[in-house]
């Protein structure tokens, strides 16, 4: 139970925001399928095909299923509370237990963070020798500068990061639909094998875990709709801009993701696609061997990979402003910078933790996708608790119109967010060590948080 001089999570409500609001609708659909059409189809197509084999449109799409039952739970969140702190509202308006709040919401800033990280251990791998023709380019030296660039966009404004967003979503649309007519070309020219994106790695129970297997891949290149839920002090009328933004990106990323997957299996043996960094590349050299657009489409894909980045440390350094501002965090990550009215040190602070997991998982793990397996894995435990919290916050009324879900989704998500939580789907010892590390980096700023505001005299016990 909270101190009694604590301020509740949710007594800002009413309190204007610090924060400018200039997304409109047109701009959160570009924002939210900017997000979605990122790294995840761009990098990690391939490691789909391992799992799975040549039906890498079957895990694509179970993953849509998953994402599609969570984002009705944070449509009839988001518009029942439009704050900036998400699911950490969420789940402490539901639960009400604030050790549990923080974790929540440090899971979701630590995959975005993570998500961030891989990203951009993928500008330097086959895309960066597709564009430059420089073999084994310094992948780690590349992943850190980018990110540094990021973090300077980041904190010149979420509207010039927006516009920025939006450019990139028309090129990295443009990227797939390039991959989508390479694959109508193979079609009609009777070069590929479509029989391929039909067949399964292995047989019997086998089918259902491999596509299980690759649907927990999968489901990094959906993550992006819970991003923008906390730019919620950002978006003009947020009650009527989210539900059908949150559909309309999820839909067109989905549709073009089938359409991308069936053409990579058609058109790439699966060796070839599941070892490599940069599979969409894959696609352009076995389809259109003859145009020479290797190094164009690189370029490309680079630019959608840094777009996954720059959202999600968007929406971490957000978050943080958030949980700074209801002092659930110490009270400089609240801190805006006076001209340029981003929060600076939560910035600083996400640019800090994601340069330390380059550099860790680079030096200690065998695998640079442990990033986007943890990032799936943080995500998880955040979807599992906001689809039982949109649940439990039914019986309370607020004084304005809002989306509800229909009953069964929340239920659904809930379950098969829960089932993907455990290594049935085939995520291995390290991905959870990296989830787990993030997870302790939490609780350490907790205690740090709790003994400053202890020492003065805010709090006068531990509170849970």
């Amino acid at each position: 139970m909270a101190s009694s001089t604590e301020r509740p999570v949710d007594e800002r409500r009413d309190e204007p925001s610090e924060l400018n609001r200039v997304i409109s609708k047109p701009m959160l659909i570009f924002f939210i399928i900017g997000d979605i059409l990122g790294a995840g189809i761009y990098a990690l197509t391939g490691e789909v095909a391992g799992d799975v084999g040549g039906a890498i449109w079957a895990s694509f799409l179970v993953s849509f299923v998953l994402a599609l039952t969570t984002a009705f739970a944070y449509m009839e969140l988001v518009t029942k509370y439009p704050q900036a702190s998400g699911a950490a509202l969420y789940v402490h308006k539901a639960f009400h237990r604030n050790f549990v709040t923080f974790l929540v919401a440090f899971a979701i800033v630590g995959s975005g963070v993570t998500s961030a990280s891989f990203a951009a251990t993928r500008i330097g791998g086959n895309y960066f020798t597709g564009l430059t023709g420089i073999e084994n380019p310094p992948t780690l030296i590349i992943a850190i500068v980018v990110m540094l660039l990021v973090a300077a966009l980041n904190y010149r404004g979420i509207a010039e990061s927006i516009k920025v967003n939006i450019g990139i979503t028309a090129i990295e649309a443009s990227g797939l639909l390039f991959i989508i007519l390479v694959g109508a070309w193979v079609l009609i020219s009777g070069d590929g094998d479509p029989g391929q994106a039909f067949t399964f790695k292995d047989t019997g129970f086998g089918i259902v875990t491999g596509v299980a297997a690759g649907a927990a891949t999968a489901f990094y290149a959906f993550i992006g709709f819970e991003d923008a839920v906390n730019l919620a002090e950002e978006v003009q009328e947020p009650h009527k801009a989210f539900p059908p933004a949150l559909l309309t990106g999820l839909i067109v990323a989905t549709i073009i993701y089938l359409l991308v997957a069936f053409t990579a299996a058609m058109t790439v043996p699966l060796d070839v696609l599941s070892e490599s960094s940069g599979p969409l590349l894959e696609v352009v050299k076995e389809g259109v061997p003859g145009l020479n657009a290797d190094r164009v489409f690189s370029g490309v894909a680079m630019i959608a990979v840094s777009n996954t980045m720059l959202i999600n440390m968007v929406m971490a350094s957000r978050l943080l402003y958030g949980m700074g501002r209801q002092r659930v965090l110490p009270k400089a990550f609240a801190k805006v910078s006076p001209t340029r009215r981003t929060p600076v040190f939560s910035i600083l602070f996400t640019t800090g933790m994601a340069l330390l997991l380059i550099l860790a998982v680079d030096r200690f793990s065998d695998s640079l996708t442990d990033l986007s397996d943890a990032t799936v894995l943080l995500l998880l435990v955040g979807f599992t608790l906001v689809n039982i919290a949109v649940l439990v916050l039914r019986r309370e009324e607020v004084d304005h119109e809002h989306f509800v879900a229909p009953t069964f989704l929340p239920v659904l998500g809930a379950i098969v967010s829960f089932i993907f939580l455990f290594p049935i789907v085939g995520r291995e010892l390290p991905v959870y060590i990296v989830a787990g590390v993030v997870l302790l980096l939490g609780v350490v700023l907790w205690l740090v948080n709790f003994a400053v505001r202890r020492s003065t005299g805010e709090i006068d016990k531990l509170e849970v």
